[in-house]
């Protein structure tokens, strides 16, 4: 049987779509990239803005036309939008199966299932905010030892969940309601993960979490912070790199995790943690913890223990009520910040969520587009001056393999094709090289920059 499996959102996201992978395959399916060729069709799916929905959507009214002529076929939802929508996508005539995120240890039964039995099968958390049972916290941690294994589009990469769900109910943000509460895995769990990973080759571990920095686990009567988890992973042999993503902006561990950064030479020096907005009014709507002033004094914290930090960051313009003057604070804070790269978005309502219910969306949509560009633009500014600084120096990579463009330098280049890797900080490296180097280590002597970008010679 051969499944072709699609996935949308988050690097989360991208994390169960590959352990899904790794357990199926165990399970003797094989996958296909094409629909046509498929028995089985899975999207894992993100709720976390309205776009990503309505594409998964789009896509079941086109595969209810191919099941037209192949009944057989069997279509599942998986992932964040299967938790919210639960019934509603169990009742659209494509969907054979939805099974939420917490439930992904079961998938390949219900595969199984629906193929055998030919009738619908629905897996999500009925109380998804409640802690969940020692049973279903073991299956999740069963799931994940068994079929965590190395990125399979870039070598010598993996992904480590350190923990699950999110408590900071963010008033614009659908994952509490899908993830559900923060749970902490045990650190010798994912020190043994992690060690297997090493094992196999995996030279970089990426450790992931909705709030990754608020991970905390009691152990008898020392108490694990993210910090004690990365100085734990960096005495692993064979790991050269940890990174650690996404961070939310308070105090609580940060000092030690940013001298766990500087004093290490396995954690990279990067920091991806999202101001949202440059606004206190907006922020306070926002339910975000803080003031744009304490942020910005953290970044310089991060900055004054670890000098040479990448920090990146996300913002949402037209949140419900922003003013012109509230876009203006974001922009102020931008140019603060002075982020490598900024990931902009505009506001969408996601149904259940407290701005969804006590707020008007009422900024309207050419205004939230005129602010995305002109954010944008501010943040392309910097991130060029910054680029710059790397003219004419020799930086690390971490080597990806073949850029989307393999063969754009050919007739300079000759049969070395065009690859792509990363520096510690995170800056995209493009250079000619053999593909032999995908998933190693190499120097590069940067020649040119664009505002997101490095162009190099191999060294």
């Amino acid at each position: 049987m051969k499944v072709h499996l699609q996935t949308y959102g988050c690097q989360m996201n991208k994390l169960d779509t590959a352990l899904i992978i790794s357990a199926l395959e165990e399970a003797g399916f094989g996958f296909t990239n094409s629909v046509k060729e498929a028995d089985v069709v899975l999207i894992n799916t993100c709720s976390v803005r309205e776009h990503a929905e309505q594409r998964v959507l789009s896509h079941l009214g086109h595969l209810k036309h191919i099941k037209e002529s192949r009944p057989d076929l069997v279509v599942g939802v998986i992932g964040c939008m299967a938790q919210r929508l639960g019934d509603k996508l169990f009742k659209h005539e494509a969907v054979n199966l939805v099974c939420g995120p917490a439930e992904i240890p079961l998938i390949k039964q219900l595969i199984t299932d629906a193929l055998r039995e030919k009738n619908k099968h629905l897996a999500v958390t009925g109380k998804i905010r409640q802690k969940a049972s020692e049973e279903q916290s073991q299956q999740l941690e069963e799931f994940e030892s068994a079929y965590g294994i190395e990125e399979q589009s870039i070598p010598a990469q993996a992904f480590v969940r350190v923990m699950r769900g999110c408590n900071n109910f963010c008033s614009y943000c659908v994952v509490p309601y899908v993830r559900g509460p923060e749970v902490s895995r045990p650190p010798n769990a994912i020190i043994e993960q992690i060690k297997k990973l090493a094992d196999r080759g995996v030279k970089q571990v990426t450790l992931l979490g909705q709030t990754v920095n608020s991970y905390k686990y009691k152990q008898g009567e020392k108490t694990w912070s993210l910090a004690y988890l990365l100085e734990a992973a960096g005495n692993i042999d064979g790991i050269e790199w940890l990174r650690f993503v996404t961070s939310y902006p308070f105090d609580e561990f940060f000092d030690e995790i940013m001298q766990v950064m500087a004093g290490s030479p396995k954690v990279c020096n990067y920091l991806h943690m999202p101001a949202q907005s440059g606004s206190d009014n907006i922020l306070q709507a926002m339910n975000r913890s803080y003031t744009a002033l304490w942020y910005l004094e953290l970044l310089d914290r991060a900055r004054a223990i670890v000098p040479d930090i990448t920090i990146a960051g996300d913002f949402i313009v037209g949140f419900p009520g922003e003013t012109d003057e509230d876009f203006q604070a974001t922009v102020d804070l931008s140019k603060k910040a002075r982020y490598k790269n900024a990931f902009i978005f505009k506001y969408s309502p996601r149904p259940g969520t407290t701005a969804d219910k006590i707020f008007k969306d009422n900024v309207p949509a050419e205004i939230k587009q005129r602010r995305n560009i002109e954010l944008l633009a501010v943040q392309e500014k910097i991130s060029g001056q910054l680029s710059r600084d790397f003219l004419g120096k020799r930086v690390k990579v971490l080597v990806e393999g073949l850029s989307k463009k393999p063969r754009l330098n050919a007739p300079v280049a000759g049969d070395a094709p065009q690859l792509i890797g990363r520096t510690s900080g995170d800056w995209i490296v493009v250079f000619n090289g053999p593909e032999s180097l995908a998933g190693k280590f190499t120097e590069v002597k940067i020649k040119r920059v664009s505002p997101l970008t490095l162009f190099g010679e191999l060294i």
